[in-house]
């Protein structure tokens, strides 16, 4: 089966939006001792809330890794493919440039720290620098999940992810209502793990076999998440906001769940026009780069702002009116056309890198014949644990270096890659067909 371009798309589409929502909430003020503060914009100015319901586009990246997972997890298991095989090469997908990432920033966290810059400096930046990290120990445990959740597609359909959104809502209920301590932890992979479930539905066309579906999907959740913001407890905003409680990103709430489930109804509505362009050979080129910086742009897309606040913010260069005022939106535009200059020089210049990765994980990623097929789990649970700490804390809490995760994260990309199939051993062993490539 070819590459369905649309699922391209929307990752291309979800990381833009990502990119650009997070640069745009941004603000930053130069304190009159030459301090940089970052001051919550969303706190702050409150009515700016409502622009999250246009930026929380991660159900989508969520829905179109479920479609991508469904059809690799399958051309796998048709090739004798092995759980473990599988999990581990596509954890190691993600974790191979998250590591240098962090492995990067993390030299630089440990030289400041040495020099003796400001802890609270340098817990800030160290946060910024890990802000986007909540995604990736959500996305490995999903991936980690998908053999057994895709056993379960075959059998029930539909009746999977309405299960999981059912317990959700039960978990939420329990966590707004009476705070059940770590519940809401369940909520992490029970929302996000709804729309990457009907990732897979959407691929088996039990999501548009029905035509009212899509829209039912748009109308409802759409309806739901009204209800749940006027009539329920629960906040417009879909980012975490300091003080608001309930949050609805920590844990994902039930106004969380019906904001995807709107989305994807829109996501199916929308597809028959979105491919009837991505059919133009002009708008696909344009489209297609996207989706293999994807994860670069993913992962570095604050560092431009750092470089910018060191230009401009440090030396007292840049204006700064009142936080919210008709002069600051009108900053954003040079703001944010100065950030993506600087990203475009930032990914230019990883382009080596990129490569090398690439290649690198052609060579380590597990085999689905491995001899050594416990290792990707040990590793991945090394690997979850640290990025979840990195995702909370960041890289420098306490403005201190973070020994221990980061231990963790080297241990588990170290275990993964030392899952794969040696030469020797394939040497040794009779011919056997190659597996076919993971999507």
């Amino acid at each position: 089966m070819s590459r369905d371009r649309y699922v391209d798309f929307l990752r291309a589409w979800a990381i833009s939006l990502v990119v650009l929502g997070h640069w745009l909430i941004t603000a930053l003020v130069r304190e009159p001792d030459g301090e940089i503060r970052a001051p919550e914009l969303l706190a702050t100015v409150p009515w700016t809330q409502w622009l999250t319901l246009g930026f929380q586009i991660m159900p989508l990246f969520f829905l179109a890794g479920g479609h991508a997972a469904g059809g690799s997890w399958t051309r796998a298991r048709a090739a004798d493919g092995t759980a473990a095989g599988w999990v581990g090469a596509r954890a190691l997908r993600l974790l191979l440039p998250a590591a240098v990432y962090s492995c990067l920033v993390l030299t630089a966290v440990g030289i400041c720290s040495t020099v003796g810059v400001d802890p609270n400096t340098l817990e800030l930046v160290g946060w910024a620098m890990a802000m986007q990290f909540w995604f990736l120990p959500v996305y490995l445990l999903l991936s980690a999940l998908t053999p057994p959740l895709h056993a379960a597609h075959r059998r029930w359909g539909l009746l999977v992810p309405v299960a999981m959104g059912a317990v959700a809502l039960l978990a939420d209920t329990l966590v707004v209502s009476v705070h059940t301590p770590y519940v809401g932890l369940l909520d992490y992979v029970l929302v996000w793990g709804v729309a990457y479930q009907l990732g897979f539905c959407w691929r088996d066309g039990l999501l548009t076999e029905r035509r009212p579906l899509p829209a039912a999907l748009a109308a409802g959740g759409a309806v739901a998440f009204a209800a749940l913001i006027t009539l329920g407890p629960f906040p417009v905003s879909l980012i975490l906001v300091t003080g608001q409680t309930p949050s609805n990103t920590d844990p994902p709430s039930a106004a969380m769940l019906a904001w995807a489930v709107a989305q994807v109804g829109l996501c199916l509505l929308a597809a028959p026009a979105i491919r009837r362009l991505l059919d133009r050979e002009r708008v696909w080129r344009a489209v297609r780069p996207m989706g293999g910086a994807g994860m670069t742009l993913y992962l570095w897309h604050m560092l431009p702002v750092l470089i910018v606040a060191a230009a401009f913010y440090l030396t007292g260069l840049a204006p700064e009116p009142t936080l919210g005022s008709a002069a600051w939106w009108g900053l954003r535009l040079p703001w944010l056309l100065a950030l993506g200059a600087v990203l475009t020089g930032v990914v230019r210049a990883l382009r080596p890198l990129e490569r090398g990765l690439a290649l690198l994980h052609e060579r380590t990623r597990p085999g689905p014949d491995s001899p050594r097929l416990w290792l990707p789990w040990l590793g991945l649970a090394a690997s979850v644990t640290a990025l979840t700490r990195f995702a909370t804390r960041g890289f420098a809490p306490d403005g201190r270096f973070p020994v221990l995760p980061t231990l963790g994260l080297l241990l588990g990309t170290t275990l993964l890659m030392a899952g794969r199939r040696t030469t020797a051993t394939r040497n040794r062993d009779k011919p056997r067909p190659a597996p076919r490539e993971f999507a």
